[in-house]
């Protein structure tokens, strides 16, 4: 009877022989009206009872053992069924397969939207990085974003004229003549767009493939620590002419 509802063979012959009898039996009467071997009897009396389908007492100085009533059984076991569905129901509607896949986008005015819809999307953290002029286009929406909660960091290359809370500036000096405008997003460490101007146009690359967000996660911190160094020691540094060769080579 209950092997339809998951229970092995064992387990049901233990159950139908307690449920049918009009006392509790010990375990060497289960075996005789169950038919299940007395080897087996207690490990599978032992597993009905930690199901709770079967209920132990002492009596007699005798462990004797009755079936859950068959009333409460089938209410247990609607239970039990209507929880699995519940669970299951969840985990599907849950489960999402990630896209992995690095996709490329041209024109400016659509990369633009792209990262505006990537900012509104995050709901966790954003971290970003543009020059001055490109950045202003995103500050509404970043200081929005702030204000409801979403942890936002950013690095500009320019002067800083914004209200947010974690912001850090670079101003490139004379010696930056090749450097390369860019803008880098990342939302909620799972999604990321890396936009760079090429051929006098702009190119971006988008993409929630792990490895490629950790990497410019990464890119983001190493660009905020060499500004931060940079400002903070840059008498010293660009006093320096090898030390000064090495940082222009870098991006800042």
């Amino acid at each position: 009877m209950l092997q339809s509802f998951g229970f092995s063979l064992y387990e049901s012959k233990v159950y139908e022989a307690l449920a049918s009898s009009g006392e509790p039996l010990d375990a060497a009467m289960v075996v005789k009206h169950s038919g299940v071997p007395k080897a087996k009897i207690y490990e599978v009396l032992n597993r009905l009872v930690e199901k709770g389908m079967v209920l132990d007492t002492i009596s007699e100085k005798k462990k004797r053992y009755t079936a859950l009533p068959l009333t409460s059984l089938v209410e247990k076991l609607t239970q039990q069924f209507q929880a699995d569905v519940k669970q299951l129901t969840t985990s599907l509607s849950h489960k999402t397969v990630r896209d992995d896949r690095v996709w490329s986008l041209k024109v400016d005015a659509s990369i633009r939207a792209e990262c505006k819809q990537l900012i509104q999307r995050a709901t966790r953290s954003i971290r970003i990085s543009a020059w001055e002029d490109d950045f202003q286009a995103f500050l509404p929406l970043l200081e929005e974003k702030e204000q409801s909660g979403v942890e936002v960091e950013a690095l500009i290359i320019g002067q800083n004229h914004t209200n947010l809370s974690r912001v850090h500036s670079f101003v490139p000096a004379k010696e930056h003549k090749e450097l390369e405008r860019f803008q880098l997003i990342v939302a909620d460490q799972e999604e990321m767009i890396f936009a760079g101007e090429e051929d006098s146009g702009w190119q971006a690359i988008k993409t929630r493939a792990q490895p490629f967000v950790k990497f410019f996660a990464d890119f983001f911190y190493h660009d905020v620590a060499l500004s931060r160094i940079t400002q903070k020691h840059f008498d010293l540094l660009f006093d320096d002419d090898e030390i000064r060769s090495m940082l222009i080579r870098l991006r800042y």
